[in-house]
């Protein structure tokens, strides 16, 4: 038997996608732990997996053609997993492997950049600068109302089935408090929310190094290896 796929990962919001997609496809997997807060992301060892100095990646011993294989970026590894093991999370063909990865993409370059800055500007800048939260905020507050008119017509963002492009984009409703949205101003996204919090996979992946969780304050160390220079003298 092949050793387990080593996971390089953090309790964050791209590290959840890719504890939950392996959690439901039921793939064996080992956590390599990378505290980005103390600077862990910038160790050579894992700058030799990724050279973007960001989580998650995966090694996989038993990669395409049984050769091993190092991967990073979240949706790359999501849809590399799936057609690894043929999990209908991503569809094999047609309108709806399309229109699943159409929202996949929509999670990569909008949901997830926006609700990122929002939440840095906005939690983890010492120094809050209105205009930065209200253009975010403003943004994250747009796109929850595109998820809720998409999921006023569909079950799930890519149709009448759950695929990665809601795993994907799960985590980054959770918690939804933390960047001042109601949810009960988005019925839909409430709908769908609590649907897919109540799967057990869901559970289990976002379990994943919870305990390593500290929300809220920052030391200036670890604001430093989180957003200051730290990461532009990365080799």
């Amino acid at each position: 038997m092949p050793a387990p796929l080593r996971l390089h990962t953090w309790p964050t919001p791209n590290g959840h996608k890719v504890h939950i997609l392996l959690e439901e496809i039921g793939l064996p997997y080992e956590v390599v732990p990378v505290d980005i807060r103390q600077g862990a992301q910038f160790r050579p060892e894992f700058l030799a997996i990724t050279p973007n100095h960001r989580i998650p990646a995966i090694e996989d011993p038993d990669g395409p053609d049984g050769s091993p294989l190092v991967l990073f970026e979240s949706a790359a590894i999501m849809i590399y997993l799936c057609e690894k093991t043929g999990s209908p999370l991503l569809p094999a063909s047609g309108a709806a492997r399309h229109i699943c990865l159409q929202w996949l993409m929509f999670q990569m370059g909008g949901v997830g950049p926006m609700f990122g800055q929002y939440s840095h500007f906005a939690l983890y800048e010492a120094q809050k600068i209105e205009p930065a939260i209200a253009r975010y905020g403003r943004e994250v507050q747009r796109l929850h109302r595109v998820l809720d008119k998409r999921l006023a017509e569909s079950a799930y963002l890519g149709g009448a089935d759950y695929t990665i492009a809601d795993i994907a984009t799960f985590p980054w409703v959770r918690d939804p408090a933390r960047r001042h949205i109601d949810l009960a101003h988005f019925p839909h996204v409430q709908r769908w929310h609590d649907a897919i919090a109540a799967r057990p996979a869901v559970q289990r992946g976002v379990a994943v190094l919870a305990a390593q969780q500290r929300p809220g304050f920052m030391t200036e160390e670890e604001r430093e290896n989180m957003f200051g220079a730290t990461q532009f003298q990365a080799r």
